[in-house]
């Protein structure tokens, strides 16, 4: 959707939010988390006791979605409230010498909509969706305030030797954990703006690529899992000494972070007009030497990062508002990434810009009001070659499309397997057949991001 079109939708008038002032909002991404890495999705190897509590406090879903099953293309979802066969950024296409494929200047963005709508914005993390001074760059779309990795690519280390503050390059020394400065400006940002509204987008860097956090973090796993003394996990350039007691330690770390901040929105008195959220944008990564079987990070669920089985795309997703979320709340609703657009939009109190992907799970999140429901949700990988689409029950799953013309679609019954181990496309052709049609539907051609045929 253009800025212009949007401009003249309807649905962009602001209104008075039924729920009493627009909320602050706090959205975590973490970065190749999997659904079974916080203890409470089912971790056993370390704890999570802060992010535990936005479960006890707030909604856990289960059936919740990434964007993608990379970084770039989720963050876009996430910006645009499209899926990925509309969304403008559908892969990690690199710009050089710093950045990512940006999203055009009509990117009609998440932050511009509460920007709109009165809300300060700030996003403190990893970017990756246009370089400095190019028109994907966030203080051209839509922020007020970025501090952190604007290219994934230097994002792969925790020890960088540069960072973003707004369009400016900033020098670091290399030796400081660069997710540290992040966090402060983060929670600088949140204290500067507690008279509200304000959304601060946290997209952190952990627990992806390179296994490093400070030593004191790791060393109690180093006595947990001494069976790993000795392996090493490279990335990048880096070289860890047991892996597996970095990753433990990477999420002990995050999880205090998630501490500090609910305790600032306590301390500030803007606890009960906070929505904070917590989710992470595809399943766990096999880099640096992360053994997400060992930690059973994609729960029950088959496929890690860059599989669209549900491994690489099922994730967790926490919200937590005092007095207004029920404490303790599972849900089960299926939702996805794109949702979040038009979920925050009506928090905000505005209208929903016409033609998203997305859904609202406001109803939900409140136990208020009829909630809508997908037809289906749909997924490209334009880097796997692959494609899929959930609807109902029911997942297909496409690969090798650049390989042959039309291959075969996998189709699996995730109520009854949840694991995808049984394709049931030869017992049901007719479903198989509605994927294939959801495929065509779902896909808008584009010159950048191609299927065969096009």
């Amino acid at each position: 959707m253009t800025r212009t079109a949007a401009a003249l939708s309807l649905a962009l008038l602001l209104h008075s939010p039924t729920h009493g002032s627009p909320p602050n909002i706090i959205y975590i991404l973490l970065d190749d988390a999997g659904y079974g890495d916080l203890s409470c999705y089912g971790q056993k190897r370390f704890a999570t006791p802060n992010i535990d509590r936005l479960a006890e406090e707030g909604m856990k879903f289960t059936q919740h979605y990434s964007g993608s099953t990379v970084c770039a293309p989720t963050r876009s979802v996430l910006m645009s409230g499209l899926h990925t066969g509309h969304t403008p950024v559908r892969g990690n296409k690199e710009a050089r010498p710093i950045g990512q494929h940006p999203l055009p200047a009509a990117t009609f963005t998440l932050a511009e909509a509460l920007k709109e709508a009165g809300y300060a914005t700030g996003a403190f993390g990893k970017w990756g969706l246009g370089p400095p001074g190019s028109e994907g760059a966030p203080g051209k779309q839509g922020f007020d305030r970025f501090y952190g990795y604007n290219c994934q690519r230097n994002a792969h280390r925790y020890y960088p030797t540069w960072l973003f503050d707004d369009a400016e390059k900033i020098e670091l020394d290399g030796e400081t954990y660069a997710h540290d400065p992040i966090m402060a400006e983060a929670l600088k940002f949140i204290r500067a703006h507690k008279a509200g509204p304000f959304f601060c987008f946290l997209p952190v860097t952990i627990p992806h690529a390179a296994m490093q956090v400070p030593e004191g973090y790791a060393a109690p796993f180093r006595k947990q899992f001494p069976q790993f003394e000795g392996k090493v996990g490279r990335y990048a350039g880096t070289k860890v000494n047991n892996p597996a007691a970095m990753f433990a330690g990477m999420m002990t770390k995050l999880d205090e972070d998630v501490g500090r901040v609910l305790a600032l929105v306590a301390e500030l008195g803007i606890d009960g007009d906070t929505v904070l959220m917590l989710s992470s944008d595809n399943g766990p990564h096999l880099e640096g030497g992360h053994m997400p079987d060992f930690f059973d990070s994609n729960g029950p669920f088959r496929g890690h990062k860059r599989s669209l089985h549900e491994g690489g795309v099922r994730t967790p997703l926490l919200a937590r508002w005092p007095g207004k979320i029920g404490a303790g709340g599972v849900s089960d609703h299926i939702s996805a990434h794109w949702d979040l657009f038009p979920t925050l939009c009506e928090l905000a109190g505005r209208g929903t810009p016409a033609g998203l992907d997305g859904i609202s799970f406001l109803p939900t999140l409140l136990g208020e009001g009829e909630q809508g429901q997908h037809e289906y949700l749909y997924w490209e990988f334009h880097e796997g070659g692959a494609r899929a689409v959930r609807f109902g029950r029911w997942k297909a799953v496409q690969k090798g499309i650049r390989k042959a013309d039309d291959p075969p679609v996998e189709l699996y019954d995730l109520e009854a397997d949840p694991g995808e181990t049984k394709d049931l496309a030869a017992k049901h052709p007719e479903l198989v057949a509605r994927a294939r049609d959801y495929f065509k539907a779902a896909h808008s051609p584009s010159p950048i991001w191609k299927l065969p045929g096009e």
